[in-house]
């Protein structure tokens, strides 16, 4: 079955993805002049500019810090631990490059998300307020062929997020406890599906109030560890910089075979370990945007934009430099490629072990780590549900056993091979993406609109 998938994936995610997240992400960044750039400060100053850890409760919807907070706990996860030292390894240094890039454009292309997911919202004759891909779907394409892209988004992201997603998160808590503490992996996994579970009856308020204090520490955490190890190996910090522009346009020196294969996997590796990272034309964290109270959709486009920067500039770089710097520089172990007894699960721990020791190292990374995964084990749950709800119009039988599926899908996470979790959610993943793609790039001139008007509107209030 791994082998079967894996090549599958290896077509999607070498051809199809790359021409869809590259091609929607300059597709949008033309169509809105580079919102990107141009709103950037206005994003930061929306974020930061009232920032707190108490949101409170809201009625009809969430804040939109709640928001952001929500979908970067669906963003940050893995993806910037394990995720980014998986492409490392296998496309070599120069594949952040390629994440970087992915990032940028899909900055654009989550603009353009949150934008559509504020504008096609319901809200309900009781105020609760429903959004997300499945709804800017049916307004691309009003009929029986929308109908059929939403029913099939819905089923890939229950699939991919709610089950397959989960499971990728709750392996590599419990694969990271047990290197750092010895701990059975089937003891982590039950600990952490019955904490999510409580979470997870809570619904979208107690979720939002979780993750609006838990992604600001835990971020802070991680960051302030990562600036440690820098700190440590300051004199290799410039050459794992040249390593990641340097081997993204010759990646054969590290990685061997021949120029264009060992590019292409270079690049393929920076795309479908983006995607997983930031979640950018992916339809997730759209779910949480949808439900944010601003005065325009705008305003909630340049804020996604900010969780996709925080995501990959920030987190996910954090943990590259880190490795690099510690792997790789200074003739390091994988120098001159793979080396055995080095794979994508314990790279972060074996980096941090060379300077907090190796028993320290280990146990911080996994205490980070509990904490992304687990964060996204959240908003990833949460965007599963509202897909759930509208597949089976709000039933809350149908609600419950999703939930109960859900909680037993984090426990087998922590038990099943690695390797098959991770391929089986990156074929979900790439699921997802086509739809949303397609609905997406048929709104563009709805979102060249907004992004003028909200600009306009900006100006203005300042």
């Amino acid at each position: 079955m791994l082998q079967f998938v894996q090549t599958v994936n290896g077509y999607l995610a070498d051809y199809i993805l790359i021409v869809l997240l590259v091609g929607t992400g300059i597709y949008f960044t033309i169509r809105t002049r580079f919102v990107q750039v141009r709103c950037f400060g206005e994003g930061m100053k929306k974020v930061f500019g009232n920032f707190s850890l108490h949101g409170g409760r809201q009625t009809g919807g969430i804040s939109s810090f709640q928001a952001l907070t929500t979908a970067i706990a669906a963003q940050v996860g893995t993806g910037n631990i394990v995720g980014a030292c998986g492409a490392i390894l296998t496309g070599g240094p120069g594949a952040i490059f390629w994440m970087w890039i992915i990032a940028f454009l899909g900055m654009a292309t989550i603009y353009a998300e949150a934008v559509l997911a504020q504008k096609t919202r319901q809200v309900d004759a009781e105020g609760n307020v429903a959004g997300g891909p499945v709804y800017y779907i049916h307004k691309a394409f009003p009929n029986g062929f929308g109908k059929f892209l939403a029913v099939f988004f819905s089923i890939a992201i229950i699939l991919a997020l709610g089950f397959m997603g989960c499971m990728v998160q709750s392996n590599s808590i419990a694969e990271s406890c047990t290197n750092a503490f010895g701990i059975p992996g089937w003891t982590v996994g039950i600990a952490v599906a019955l904490i999510a579970a409580l979470i997870f009856i809570g619904g979208v308020q107690r979720i939002a109030s979780v993750t609006e204090k838990l992604v600001p520490l835990m971020a802070c955490l991680y960051l302030l560890g990562g600036l440690v190890i820098l700190g440590i190996r300051i004199q290799y910090v410039p050459e794992a910089l040249g390593m990641i522009f340097r081997y993204a346009f010759a990646p054969q020196a590290i990685i061997g075979g021949g120029v264009g294969a060992a590019l292409k996997t270079a690049i393929s590796q920076g795309a479908k370990r983006g995607l997983f990272s930031n979640e950018a034309g992916m339809g997730s964290t759209p779910h949480a945007h949808a439900i944010a109270k601003v005065d325009t959709p705008h305003d909630q486009g340049v804020v996604a934009m900010i969780g996709v920067f925080i995501d990959t500039f920030i987190v996910l770089t954090m943990t590259a430099l880190v490795v690099i710097s510690c792997l790789y520089a200074g003739n390091g172990p994988l120098a001159a490629g793979a080396a055995e007894g080095i794979a994508k699960t314990n790279m972060a721990q074996l980096s941090f072990g060379m300077a907090f020791g190796e028993g320290p190292g280990s146990i911080f990374v996994a205490i980070c780590l509990l904490f992304f995964a687990f964060s996204t084990i959240l908003g990833w749950n949460l965007f599963g549900k509202l897909n759930v709800q509208y597949l089976f119009r709000n039933q809350k039988a149908a609600v419950l056993l999703y939930s109960v599926i859900a909680i037993g899908f984090v426990f087998l996470g922590s038990l099943l091979s690695n390797d098959l979790v991770w391929e089986l959610t990156d074929f979900f993943n790439y699921l997802m993406v086509l739809p949303n793609a397609i609905a997406l790039i048929a709104l563009g001139s709805l979102v060249a609109t907004s992004a003028k008007e909200g600009e306009t509107a900006w100006k203005k209030r300042k």
